[in-house]
């Protein structure tokens, strides 16, 4: 998404858009791979903006998570994750090396893989897989070690 877009969908959903939420945007924008607030602040930060707290990375997150703009991905037992693809999609994560990698969904969206009680309608579902990297050469745990 491009910035007039992202100032677009953010006047929509209330807010305006700042300095900060559009250079915490483009830190998320410039790699798709899924890093947590610290991440952020500090690809900010290298980016020559010291203006910008830790606090204002993370309030900045929720905003674009609450407005819809960016996925808050949860791992088991790893701070969040933030992904700017919106699209329907799993992820993988490597338990080795730490990344987390976007899979892509392949069912029809009302086709989910559980067994859902007709009681209950799923608004959004989120599926997590792990593992490890097969190939020594794109695992950076491994390529430190061979």
């Amino acid at each position: 998404m491009e910035e007039p877009e992202l100032a677009r969908e953010l006047s929509a959903s209330g807010m305006r858009m700042t300095r900060q939420r559009r250079r915490v945007y483009r830190a998320l924008r410039e790699r798709a791979d899924h890093p947590t607030a610290d991440e952020v602040y500090l690809r900010v930060r290298a980016r020559g903006s010291r203006d910008i707290s830790l606090a204002t990375v993370y309030n900045t997150l929720d905003a674009l998570v609450k407005c819809g703009l960016v996925r808050q991905v949860h791992l088991e037992r790893e701070a969040s994750r933030y992904c700017c693809n919106l699209e329907d999609h799993c992820h993988f994560h490597c338990e080795e090396c730490g990344r987390v990698h976007d899979i892509e969904w392949n069912g029809d969206p009302d086709g989910i893989p559980v067994r859902v009680p007709e009681e209950l309608k799923v608004r959004r579902m989120e599926i997590s897989l792990q593992g490890s990297c097969r190939d020594p050469r794109n695992c950076p745990v491994r390529r430190q070690e061979g």
